[in-house]
């Protein structure tokens, strides 16, 4: 089961289709019947996929979704760090006590080999010191990482108190085709495609970008390793990049020559902005086996290439948070 309708969960989706696992997937009800990014999969993956729709608030949803699985991968989540401003009380509700009716839901289930709940890097804050490890204090530097900082620890609270195989994977910023233009990458890439400006947040701050394929191959990794129940785990490169290095190296791909214009509305508060976030996988691949293998310029390329072919899915000229 997966949560998939998103970026990450559509292509993890697609690549247990593909490795022959049968597969469930719980999508947010809605009355356009949209699964998301699942809708854009190849018929031959979407005719293996049981859709399962609801909202993950709804505790009753939640177990008919997950009874009968062995193993869980919950993604579902609000992850726009800007609306969290907006509207804090919803992440709260959504990640927080969604995180609590997926763990109960685990508890009863009779089948359940590994529940793999995905963190974010921006439980950190910025860097105390680099390459992060998990021992690393977690900082709630918006309400968005206060809220997966609270389901972090829920689901780490679950294992310890009642056994439940529950893994923490810690991803840093993935990027790849079919990401929102909420995320830096694909917003970049999408204003310098269509005009002659592209308008940025801040650009001091240094990420750990990694390509989706190998985070999936990273969730694959933590769910099959027998040692992985119990632990949080770092997934990321260990190179990180500055914001403003980024956008020149995605214009010089493009070879646009678009003006670069910093908005202070696609800026964080200042105490809240994350300054630099390097991943330590050290833990990743000794418990698991499991390393990144694509570049950053690769990915970028691929990235490129699939949204010069998806424009039309895009609003550039609208700031998406």
């Amino acid at each position: 089961m997966t949560g998939a309708a998103g970026f990450i969960g559509s292509h993890l989706t697609q690549r247990l289709v593909e490795d022959g696992h049968r597969v469930r997937v719980f999508v947010r009800y809605n009355s356009q019947n949209n699964w998301g990014w699942l809708d854009v999969l190849p018929p031959s993956v979407i005719r293996e996929i049981e859709v399962h729709r609801g909202d993950l608030k709804d505790p009753e949803a939640v177990r008919k979704a997950v009874e009968g699985i062995d193993v869980i991968y919950h993604l579902a989540a609000l992850i726009s760090i800007p609306y969290s401003y907006v509207n804090p009380l919803d992440l709260v509700q959504t990640n927080v006590l969604g995180t609590a009716n997926v763990l109960n839901a685990c508890l009863s289930s009779k089948s359940l080999v590994k529940l793999v709940h995905t963190s974010t890097s921006e439980v950190y804050g910025s860097a105390l010191f680099t390459p992060i490890t998990e021992e690393h204090p977690l900082q709630a530097q918006s309400p968005y990482s206060a809220s997966k900082i609270a389901a972090d620890k829920l689901a780490e609270s679950y294992h310890r108190s009642f056994g439940l195989p529950v893994a923490t994977i810690r991803p840093f910023n993935t990027f790849g085709p079919r990401q929102s233009s909420r995320a830096i990458i694909p917003s970049l890439i999408v204003q310098a495609l269509r005009g002659e400006t592209v308008r940025v947040g801040s650009l001091d701050p240094i990420r750990d970008f990694c390509f989706v394929a190998d985070t999936v191959s990273g969730f694959l990794a933590v769910a099959s390793a027998e040692g992985s129940a119990g632990r949080v785990l770092n997934i990321g490169t260990g190179t990180g990049i500055a914001i403003g290095q980024l956008v020149q190296t995605i214009l010089k791909m493009l070879g646009s020559k678009a003006e670069v214009v910093v908005e202070q509305s696609r800026r964080r508060p200042e105490r809240s902005e994350v300054m630099e976030l390097v991943c330590d996988a050290s833990r990743a691949k000794a418990v698991t086996g499991w390393t990144a293998g694509v570049s950053l310029d690769a990915g970028l390329r691929e990235t490129i290439a699939w949204m010069r072919e998806n424009q039309q899915r895009y609003k550039p000229d609208i700031y998406n948070f």
